[in-house]
């Protein structure tokens, strides 16, 4: 009876890594470091390793680690200049996911342009176009934005929208949450934490150019209807996401409605609604609800200030964005294998 076959013995692992080694003139730790995709070999010996690696049997052309023989794919992601924190964080996970995607051979790029200006947005998709195989922005919902993304998708041009999609356009996939259900949870939440109080609640957003924006008043607005018809909303502001410009709508809220109970901040600036609760010393009275986990929404949350925040993970957004990249250079369906990305509540009890 001829003896059961078990695939490779550890010698013969070992003794295939010297083979690799000695036939792309490397060290055993050069190729071990390769193998294990750890970022300290250039770019020009890995392709060598793993060249060889496939020659000799140890890899497949189906491993992950061949697309690291292929050029990179060369991707930008565009975000608007400015003081929203949480962008910023969005923009440092590109460079912290990059890392950990290796495999997917991914080359990328973080630009800040000119936050609320469609024309300026149109102009910086153009002309990063010219050398990018793939483009991520937050969209502005606007004629001229959605001629560039049409023209340039024409082109072959992979586009992705972040956080903020664009109607009746080319692009490839939206990466984010559902507004509409971030503006319904915030809604609700505001509601359940003024209870049978009578008085009147406000909405600031960065920018009702942004999709996603509108789409949060509108959730919020018809679970207002819905649940909470005792509560009056006086309207929207429009705060571009500005520290200063959303302290100066919170303090002219309070000063002509001293029946204000709850505030909903759509967008990013939310120290500037704080500092106003602050000085006018409401910030136990007013509830105050908004987005996203950074250093100072953190802050207010422990303090009372902020009563709950609407949180969406950007390294997860990112991580789908390059993953949504990787399925469309090997045409894939774009969402192939994605998770949404969720809709995260947190409060003081359970910040992470």
């Amino acid at each position: 009876m001829p003896p059961i076959d078990n695939g490779p013995s550890k010698v013969a692992s070992r003794s295939r890594i010297v083979d690799i080694a000695r036939e792309a003139g490397v060290s055993t730790a050069t190729v071990d470091r390769v193998l294990h995709q750890r970022n300290c070999v250039c770019h020009t010996t890995t392709q060598r390793v793993l060249r060889v690696a496939l020659e000799l049997g140890y890899l497949e052309e189906s491993s992950p680690l061949i697309n690291i023989r292929k050029p990179p794919m060369r991707l930008v992601f565009l975000l608007p200049a400015g003081t929203n924190y949480w962008i910023r964080m969005l923009g440092d996970s590109v460079a912290i996911v990059e890392k950990n995607l290796l495999p997917f051979n991914l080359k990328c790029r973080c630009v800040y342009i000119e936050g609320f200006n469609p024309e300026a947005l149109a102009r910086e998709l153009r002309k990063h176009a010219a050398h990018a195989d793939g483009l991520a922005f937050v969209a502005l919902e606007h004629p001229l934005v959605r001629e560039a993304v049409n023209q340039l998708s024409d082109k072959g041009l992979h586009i992705l929208t972040l956080v903020s999609d664009l109607s009746n356009s080319k692009r490839a996939a939206y990466v984010g949450v559902d507004n509409r259900a971030a503006g319904r949870t915030a809604g609700f939440l505001l509601g359940r934490f003024i209870g049978e109080r009578r008085g009147k609640i406000a909405m600031i957003a960065g920018s009702l150019s942004y999709r996603g924006h509108e789409e949060r008043e509108m959730g919020f607005h018809h679970i207002q209807q819905e649940m909470f018809p005792h509560l009056h909303l006086i309207g929207v502001r429009e705060g571009l996401d500005n520290q200063q410009r959303n302290y100066e709508q919170t303090k002219g809220l309070l000063n002509q409605n001293p029946d204000l109970v709850g505030i909903y901040n759509i967008g990013g600036g939310s120290d500037g609604v704080a500092r106003a609760l602050k000085e006018a010393n409401r910030s136990q009275k007013v509830v105050f609800i908004g987005h996203e986990i950074t250093p100072d929404t953190r802050g207010f949350l422990i303090d009372g200030t902020m009563d709950a925040v609407i949180n969406q993970n950007q390294q997860v957004e990112i991580m789908n964005a390059m993953r949504i990249f990787a399925n469309l250079r090997e045409n894939k369906e774009p969402l192939h294998g994605i998770e949404p990305v969720r809709i995260g509540v947190v409060l003081r009890e359970n910040l992470p």
